[in-house]
């Protein structure tokens, strides 16, 4: 049987790393060479690494991370692949099929699609033939208005007026490979995932189903990976501020019986539990 995975989401803010609530209220964390290093060696399955910048400007603005202040998001992504053991998935700023094609020579695994879908809604179709959809990653923010959930593009600015059901139909119909499901109601909450979400696309998913949105700890992961359409669960704030959280996280997920791997600790070399 197929292992369900763990997977930490970094956002890219500017060249920092960030939190974010609800999709509109950003705390910077800190260095990205540092994150990902560091969820690397916690055990982490795999990493989505988003890039949310509104511009062009990657500044660490500080100098005491002990890292390459780069200053663009490709030549963040190449430093990333160094120093990380796990597949990565890279989002952000994809328009064209040479965008795609410039992040997988830059060692990304996969690309997160997102709103480039619905302004070109030939693109994920032309991905797909032309790098693979096990390369093609479907990612759909999503926010409750009335009884239904619509998709949002913009960074959860504006609505497509799309129900989720109809562009989760047509995205796995263009060749998505996979779906990368965000809750911007529950962004940044830690009350758990969106359940109702969870339970209303179940008869509507074809490929291997990500959910993110709203963890608050680590018995949120185990309640969503109790859901048999769900092949994975992410989250991003939750693994920035305890010491070896993916680990211990999937540590308590696999004595609880689930079907992940086996967590396995590289080493550690930190001073404290902070990015």
């Amino acid at each position: 049987m197929k292992k369900k995975r763990l997977i930490p989401i970094l956002l890219l803010q500017n060249g920092k790393i960030v939190q974010s609530r609800n999709f509109n209220s950003y705390q910077i964390l800190g260095s990205p060479i540092n994150a990902i290093k560091r969820l690397s060696e916690w055990a982490s399955d795999e990493l989505i690494f988003l890039d949310i910048s509104n511009n062009d400007n990657y500044d660490l603005d500080r100098d005491d991370y002990n890292v390459e202040n780069l200053s663009n998001l490709l030549d963040i992504v190449e430093n990333v692949s160094k120093k990380t053991f796990m597949p990565i998935t890279v989002g952000g700023k994809i328009k064209t099929l040479k965008d795609i094609e410039i992040r997988l020579s830059k060692c990304a695994d996969k690309v997160s699609i997102n709103s480039e879908a619905f302004y070109n809604k030939e693109i994920i179709k032309e991905a797909s033939k032309e790098f693979g959809s096990q390369c093609i990653v479907s990612s759909i923010d999503v926010k409750k208005n009335g009884n239904f959930y619509y998709v949002y593009v913009q960074g959860g600015k504006k609505n497509t007026e799309i129900k989720i059901h109809d562009w989760l139909n047509f995205v796995q119909d263009q060749g998505s490979g996979e779906i990368l499901l965000n809750s911007i109601d529950m962004d940044g909450q830690g009350k758990g995932y969106d359940l109702n979400l969870i339970e209303s696309v179940k008869d509507h998913i074809k490929v291997p189903l990500i959910i993110a949105g709203g963890v608050g700890d680590y018995n949120d992961f185990c309640i969503g990976l109790s859901y048999n359409h769900i092949d994975a669960v992410a989250a991003a704030n939750i693994f920035h501020y305890k010491d070896q959280s993916v680990y211990y996280a999937k540590k308590m997920l696999f004595e609880k019986g689930l079907n992940i791997r086996e967590p396995d600790l590289f080493n550690l070399e930190y001073e404290d539990d902070l990015l």
